[in-house]
């Protein structure tokens, strides 16, 4: 389940927000099927309540926006998520390294390759 993209929204995604710039408009409509690079995905209330720069016009869905069922793909990728966390086979991960301020980081120093 995909989520809104507004900072600091948890809320389940219900719209899909694109741009058509050369018709300064903003088009707020169901959930894509596919999360796109240059659209927004909003939960209801900010697809409700979203405005547009002064010139522009917003052109919003009609009626209510819906939770969508998930999908089979995202279900599948669950189970399969579930069923790999399962193995008893499995090795556990390597242990983090803790740098000198003691936080964990995410970058990783690693040695230069020996040269022949």
């Amino acid at each position: 389940m995909r989520k809104c993209s507004r900072t600091g929204c948890l809320q389940p995604a219900v719209a899909t927000l694109t741009y058509a710039y050369s018709d300064s408009t903003a088009v707020v409509g169901p959930l894509a099927t596919a999360s796109e690079p240059h659209s927004y995905d909003l939960c209801e209330a900010h697809a409700l309540r979203l405005t547009a720069p002064k010139g522009w016009e917003v052109v919003r869905h009609e009626g209510d926006f819906a939770e969508p069922e998930p999908s089979g793909d995202e279900l599948t990728a669950l189970a399969e998520a579930v069923r790999e966390a399962g193995r008893s086979d499995r090795q556990p991960p390597p242990p983090e390294q803790e740098t000198p301020s003691g936080r964990r980081g995410h970058l990783r120093v690693l040695p230069d390759p020996i040269k022949p």
